[in-house]
């Protein structure tokens, strides 16, 4: 299968661009969803209490640079993970291995190389994950939510896990962003490849732009992915985010289907829905924005190519 590597550096510098953006809603949606953590309805106080409050209490008790933290693992984390499942699936789609037999593009081939690029990705960046949530989670005593580790920076996250707990204890809670990635990625990327074939064979000739195309594209998988993704992502935020005892195991949850169970039965299924409208209006933005920066990074590059064939 024919592959051009330039296409996971895109993938990765795509989601980079679109980070920049998106972060402060991704430091919104942590802390929604670790607000009340373990706690039935009604019974604990709400700092955050919704996305406009939120942005307005961080700002004036952590201050406006705030809304950017955790912004050094968060890049790190999306560029590993877009790299290789924009890459796996761009790789896919141009050799033909998205389509149906009707030549049309196929929703579940879609899905299934999009997820398979997830999963590989997902667990590439992993560590990323879990220091952009130790290090968004952190606030001033006032608001904080969650378990509150106390990490300086990124690299003096990474030396003080790396030391206390190993290469294990970076990977603790991989095994959740892995099926999150799978939905997520699988979805977004299926609802973006179906909707284009779709837009491409239906809109009027006088309506077909190419950047039209992706940005609806690109909002259409954006909801998809933000349906999908929600409950793994809130248990992924709670999983990495908790405390851990000197063996290195979670102070809060043994793993992904106690966290599950523990959060649907004291906070009622809506918990496994905490933080959905920051996650929703950074997931639709972000996943349009990774999606059009590739596709304008790629017709970038094709024209760097033309030339350079000209040229000999």
């Amino acid at each position: 299968m024919p592959m051009d590597a330039t296409d996971f550096l895109l993938g990765g510098l795509a989601s980079m661009g679109a980070t920049l953006i998106t972060n402060p809603l991704e430091v919104v949606k942590t802390r929604m969803q670790l607000q009340g953590e373990l706690a039935a309805k009604g019974s604990y106080a709400k700092p955050y209490k919704s996305v406009g409050d939120a942005f307005i209490t961080i700002a004036k008790n952590d201050g406006f640079l705030a809304l950017q933290k955790g912004l050094a693992p968060s890049l790190c984390f999306q560029f590993g993970i877009n790299a290789v499942r924009l890459g796996v699936y761009n790789t896919a789609f141009e050799n033909g291995l998205t389509q149906a037999k009707d030549g049309n593009q196929s929703l579940w081939k879609c899905a299934f190389w999009g997820g398979t690029g997830g999963f590989i990705g997902s667990a590439i960046a992993s560590p990323f994950f879990m220091l952009r949530t130790h290090l968004q989670s952190q606030a001033a005593t006032q608001i904080a939510v969650g378990y509150q580790h106390k990490h300086s920076g990124i690299l003096s996250a990474l030396r003080e896990i790396f030391q206390t707990h190993g290469i294990k204890g970076l990977y603790r809670g991989v095994s959740v962003t892995l099926p999150r990635a799978m939905l997520g990625s699988g979805g977004q990327l299926a609802g973006f490849g179906y909707t284009r074939d779709l837009l491409t064979r239906h809109l009027p000739d006088r309506m077909k732009s190419d950047r039209l195309i992706s940005v609806v594209s690109g909002i259409a998988a954006g909801t998809v992915m933000a349906i999908t993704m929600t409950p793994p992502d809130v248990v992924a935020t709670r999983l990495y985010n908790q405390g851990v005892d000197a063996s290195g195991k979670g102070i809060y949850y043994k793993g992904v289907l106690d966290c599950f169970i523990k959060i649907v039965k004291i906070e009622g299924i809506a918990g496994l829905y905490k933080g959905f409208w920051p996650h929703y209006m950074r997931i639709g933005p972000h996943s349009m924005l990774v999606l059009v920066f590739f596709d304008e990074l790629k017709k970038l590059r094709n024209i760097y190519y033309q030339k350079q064939h000209t040229k000999l």
